[in-house]
């Protein structure tokens, strides 16, 4: 297996106030809500850079299709981070967050390895940070 992620899932609770907090809010490229002809198969997917997909899906949906019983989020079970280019970006990253309907866990703040972070939770309870490293900028596009 090659050490590539090309997929990630968040289970939400509402599909469309979900899809309106990242495409809406956030900004994020999306082509909306396919698959609904489909029982328990309505999804939506967010291009991210470098090929990424953020897939949004019925939490109810996820736990059908694996089996699994339906669980509450847990917000300390994984992060999502954001590595941004620039210290200033991060506040506008969290602002935009804010102004979409986001919970902040936590101001962005300077951080103990010389860097600048925040936290905030979208609709589902769901924990990304937006960072700001200067050992670990990301590419540019």
């Amino acid at each position: 297996m090659k050490p590539k992620i090309s997929v990630l899932t968040l289970g939400v609770s509402n599909l469309e106030r979900s899809l309106a907090f990242y495409r809406d809010g956030l900004g994020l490229p999306t082509k909306g809500i396919i698959g609904q002809e489909f029982e328990h198969g309505a999804v939506a997917f967010i291009d991210l850079s470098g090929g990424l997909k953020l897939a949004l899906w019925a939490q109810a949906d996820i736990a059908h299709d694996t089996g699994l019983p339906l669980q509450p989020v847990s917000s300390t079970a994984v992060t999502i981070g954001h590595n941004v280019a620039r210290k200033e970006d991060v506040d506008h990253c969290m602002e935009a967050a804010v102004r979409a309907g986001a919970e902040v866990i936590k101001t962005a703040q300077d951080t103990f390895y010389g860097g600048y972070a925040g936290y905030f939770r979208d609709p589902d309870r769901h924990v990304w940070e937006i960072v700001w490293n200067p050992d670990l900028l990301p590419p540019e596009d």
